[in-house]
């Protein structure tokens, strides 16, 4: 009954769930660990920020470049804040609330400039909120942060923005809007003055529970769905051609269709009669 398995056709459904079912484990197994690995990066992440709040700061070269190691570390730089070169951030949202940050350009003796927060202010980026900064030289300490990508952790996408504003805080936004070069980090003070809030670090990009993560989830039942999918139609078409091989050896024969799809009695009559005659003889 089963020698329609050694046919060609067969030959080819066999391979193709030879190869299907361990492609589907693989790849179901691939984005289960993905998201295991989303989930060991936020954990890692959630314990180095707490870690980081009561870490000594170390200085700025020791911590660079930023990676998700050095992400939220306290840094410590040395400089002169340039005042003719204060900007703001604009359309930032602190304790649900839409404000601006006051980035500032630390000038230090490496010769580059660092970009630093120096605070949030609430309503719409204005300049003359924002007070000056401090006079000659001066240390300042905060979590270090890695350049922004637009679209990621509120970063604006949105160009043209007024002079003495920018929408992302990154080296590649800020080497057009200064004379110098400018580290590829940047820091968020860990106290203000002058009555700004101070912005609180954030994890660094790839280590959050995001929509990617669950993504990955998602991805993992898809997989399985589909290896159980190739099975259970394996199973059907075998158990299909099977009721067929055991109708042909019982000389029962399906009536014969049109077509429309309707059964053509005569037909069947035909073959009833053709095979009454073949039994008598």
């Amino acid at each position: 009954m089963y020698r329609f398995l050694l046919t060609p056709r067969w030959w080819g459904i066999n391979v193709f769930v030879l190869l299907a079912i361990p492609f589907c484990v693989f790849m179901g197994s691939w984005q289960l660990s993905r998201f295991e690995d989303r989930i060991q990066d936020h954990r890692t992440a959630s314990e180095q920020a707490a870690a980081a709040k009561t870490a000594a700061a170390r200085p700025l070269a020791e911590l660079l470049p930023v990676d998700k190691r050095t992400s939220g570390r306290q840094a410590t730089a040395t400089g002169r804040y340039d005042s003719g070169r204060q900007l703001l951030v604009p359309d930032r949202e602190l304790d649900d609330r839409r404000g601006f940050y006051v980035l500032t350009m630390l000038r230090t003796d490496g010769g580059k400039a660092l970009p630093v927060v120096r605070g949030w202010l609430p309503g719409t980026a204005d300049a003359a909120k924002v007070p000056a900064p401090p006079t000659g030289e001066v240390t300042v300490t905060g979590a270090l942060q890695a350049s922004e990508s637009p679209g990621s952790n509120g970063v604006s996408t949105v160009g043209g923005l007024p002079a003495g504003q920018t929408g992302a805080i990154s080296s590649a936004a800020l080497v057009n809007l200064v004379p110098y070069d400018v580290y590829n980090a940047w820091i968020t003070l860990t106290k203000t003055d002058s009555g700004m809030k101070a912005v609180p670090a954030t994890a660094a990009q790839g280590t959050g529970l995001d929509l990617k993560a669950f993504q990955n989830l998602g991805y993992t039942g898809e997989w399985f769905v589909f290896a159980g999918f190739v099975v259970f139609m394996w199973f059907r078409l075998l158990r299909r051609e099977a009721e067929f091989a055991r109708d042909a050896e019982l000389g029962i024969f399906p009536p014969e269709t049109d077509a429309k799809g309707e059964t053509d009695a005569t037909g069947e009559a035909g073959a009833r009669v053709e095979a009454e005659a073949e039994a008598k003889s």
